[in-house]
């Protein structure tokens, strides 16, 4: 049987993934039970909890007994999840192993639709509803039962990755994720930071966004009072357990490994289905344009710049670089109008927020009001379309001059650091690692 969970915590508190930590911890002794999977939806919708993220997990038990563990996920969830908050909508699935070797190929082709619009659409409970009906999976949930959408999600990511190591479709990399004590949910946690910085350094970058050099932090521990203590993430089991034990903090309840979608890009639409479709709002895009004008600090720190797009999709946005990417908005600050570059990020009323960018070619013409021939001074436009005079001599010209000046910045591949990325952004270190887009210049944040 497959269990899917979702929309269990809330701002305030509370973890989905330690949910599923206690509930795989308890029930393993009625059965094999899986290591967990940690899918990360739409990082867009707007009324996500945190990082909005679903869980599931598999447990190979006697059909007898699935009754029973069905009823300790119910009473679990209910008991453990933040329902006084008006966000937590918990949702459950359960996936009968034997109802997918019905019409398998055809069954697996519906959840990985599924899973594919949970990660980069925006899906309504009446989606979740229908497939469920359609495929007869039993379900529990509470509240409106929003959590249902991610249950589904994440249970249908466990059925089309159950052989991890090698994966049928997606990319995934692991988390081992470790939760306080109970009497400390609430309070400062306890990490000594030193031990922190010389795990990493032993480790990385095989494990990856446990510390921001450039701004001389960790962040691979929240700041909210949920239970979870820390986080490290990577593409190697070896090197997290490396990692782990490298470190000094306050004791731990319990640990868990979640094999998952983080730093995989998988949010991001590649391309536009049809050649004139309209972007959309709480959707994540790939998108090739030219700097429309010099990219302007406004107030807030943030960097903004207009992105011409390509004819096919009669479109132009904004571009946002905002305040916590720090120095990722030295590099937008760099660019200037004529660039050719890609973006990658979300967008929300036609503006879009800044995850990466490929600088595909430079500007390296400038254009200037012509000087004068007598005098030597800046000439002054005569009016639209109408050249150049200079005011002291009366001279003109019909053009501006070009000139070829040099950039301090290259073309390549530039991301925001550790401290401002999503947990479904590709860091640019596992780009390099695997060689893909070798052709270009990886530029990581580290």
């Amino acid at each position: 049987m497959i269990v899917g969970i979702d929309d269990t915590d809330s701002r305030k508190g509370m973890c989905t993934t330690y949910l599923c930590a206690v509930l795989v911890d308890d029930l393993k002794k009625y059965g094999e039970v899986s290591t967990p999977r940690l899918v990360r939806l739409n990082p867009c919708i707007p009324f996500k909890t945190r990082g909005n993220g679903a869980v599931s997990f598999e447990i190979k038990t006697n059909a007898e007994r699935e009754a029973e563990i069905k009823e300790i996920i119910r009473t679990q969830v209910s008991e453990l999840s933040e329902l006084r908050e008006e966000g937590t909508n918990p949702g459950v699935v359960f996936i009968d192993s034997n109802v997918l070797k019905q019409n398998r190929e055809e069954r697996r082709g519906i959840l990985k639709r599924f899973y594919e619009n949970a990660v980069r659409e925006v899906l309504t409970i009446e989606d979740a509803y229908g497939l469920i009906s359609e495929l007869h999976f039993d379900y529990f949930g509470l509240k409106n039962k929003r959590g249902l959408i991610g249950a589904l999600a994440a249970a249908s990511f466990l059925v089309l990755q159950r052989n991890f190591r090698k994966p049928d479709y997606y990319d995934f990399t692991y988390e081992l994720i470790a939760y306080r004590q109970k009497e400390r949910w609430g309070t400062p946690r306890v990490i000594d930071e030193t031990s922190v910085w010389k795990a990493d350094a032993a480790t990385y970058p095989s494990t990856w966004d446990t510390v921001d050099r450039g701004e001389n932090k960790i962040v691979f521990a929240p700041h909210s009072p949920c239970p979870v203590l820390f986080g490290i993430r990577g593409d190697s089991i070896d090197a997290i357990y490396k990692t782990y034990k490298l470190i000094h903090t306050e004791p731990e309840e319990r640990k868990m490994l979640f094999v998952t979608n983080q730093g995989t890009d998988f949010h991001l639409i590649r391309k536009l289905e049809t050649g004139k479709e309209k972007l959309r709002d709480y959707h994540s895009y790939i998108l090739n344009g030219v700097v429309g004008s010099n990219p302007r600090t406004v107030e807030g720190g943030h960097v903004v710049f207009p992105l011409s797009l390509s004819e096919e999709t009669l479109d132009g946005i904004e571009c946002i670089a905002y305040e916590p990417t720090k120095g990722f908005r030295d590099i937008i600050r760099e660019l200037r109008a004529g660039d050719a570059i890609t973006v990658f990020g979300s967008l929300k009323k036609k503006t879009l927020n800044l995850e990466k960018i490929e600088v595909r070619e430079l500007n390296l013409v400038m254009e200037k009001n012509p000087r004068c021939e007598k005098c030597g001074k800046t000439m002054k436009s005569a009016g639209r379309l109408q050249g150049y005079r200079c005011k002291h001599c009366g001279t003109y010209r019909a053009d501006t001059v070009k000139e070829v000046i040099e950039r301090v910045l290259e073309e390549g591949l530039y991301e925001a650091p550790p401290v401002a990325r999503r947990h479904i952004s590709k860091p640019l270190i596992r780009m390099r690692m695997r060689m893909e887009g070798a052709e270009k210049k990886i530029h990581p944040s580290r």
